[in-house]
């Protein structure tokens, strides 16, 4: 894939780690859907996909840290984010 300063190629793991993964699942619930991360043995991601569910929502733990991770993303990235917006 050609790169270019459209995109920056990230992690899953840095994708659920920020909180991302909760949020979309989390709005992904309402709709009965999830993405599943599948690790092997060694923690080891194997594959990510999406799944027919019947959860709709977390618990109040991790809806608490999802929260606190997503915020914590806006609060360092919030210039950055404005600017890309006003290019």
């Amino acid at each position: 894939m050609a790169e270019n300063n459209m995109i920056e190629r990230k992690t899953w793991g840095e994708f659920r780690d920020l909180g991302l993964l909760w949020f979309i699942n989390r709005t992904l619930h309402l709709f009965g859907w999830a993405l599943v991360f599948d690790y092997d043995e060694n923690k080891v991601l194997k594959e990510v996909y999406p799944t027919r569910c019947k959860f709709r929502g977390f618990s109040e733990k991790n809806e608490s840290e999802g929260f606190i991770k997503v915020t914590k993303y806006l609060k360092e990235n919030i210039e950055i984010l404005e600017k890309e917006t006003l290019e």
